[in-house]
């Protein structure tokens, strides 16, 4: 097949290409809230320590630069919404697509055959919030590409599905 033509939709996952173009798939919402979770954990003890420091040590109006973590944390909580909403996938017919950015917008494809290596990976607060990695090895480090974020399922079956198909098509080379 060509690379964009359909795929049955019977097939693994059901993915298919449309003539609009490929049907891409987005990052659950837990990533982002264990993403958001984070940065307030990072931040709110660091503006509670800056105030308190700066209080009882300098006076109480430099108390007010706790105030920069705490506009952190608001920054942040926007741009990590921005960031969860341009990660999106899409499996075409020999071929997995990858976009993500917002300022600088990076789409990689990575062609089924040129696949050497597909493993799912999981830390321990990824666990905690249900969520999976799929990350990709090629020949060439320079395209190695991952999704983080998934269902553990989702992961596992894209991890079979890329393997069977990487398998396939590396027979032909």
């Amino acid at each position: 097949m060509e690379t964009g033509s359909p795929v049955s939709p019977g097939g693994a996952g059901g993915a298919e290409t449309t003539e609009a173009g490929p049907r891409w798939t987005g990052l659950p919402p837990g990533l982002l809230r264990m993403r958001r979770l984070l940065l307030v954990l990072w931040l709110a003890p660091a503006a509670v320590g800056t105030g308190l420091l700066l209080g009882l040590l300098v006076g109480p109006a430099w108390a007010a630069f706790a105030l920069l973590p705490l506009a952190g944390i608001g920054w942040g909580w926007v741009l990590l919404g921005r960031n969860w909403r341009s990660w999106r996938y899409a499996e075409r017919a020999d071929d997995l697509l990858i976009s993500r950015g917002v300022l600088w917008h990076e789409e990689t494809v990575v062609p089924y055959g040129r696949m050497q290596l597909v493993e799912v990976t999981s830390g321990p607060v990824e666990r905690r919030f249900g969520l999976a990695g799929v990350q990709l090895h090629t020949a060439a480090a320079a395209t190695d590409a991952a999704i983080p974020g998934l269902d553990p399922a989702e992961a596992e079956r894209l991890r079979d599905r890329l393997t069977e198909l990487g398998e396939a098509r590396s027979a032909g080379l």
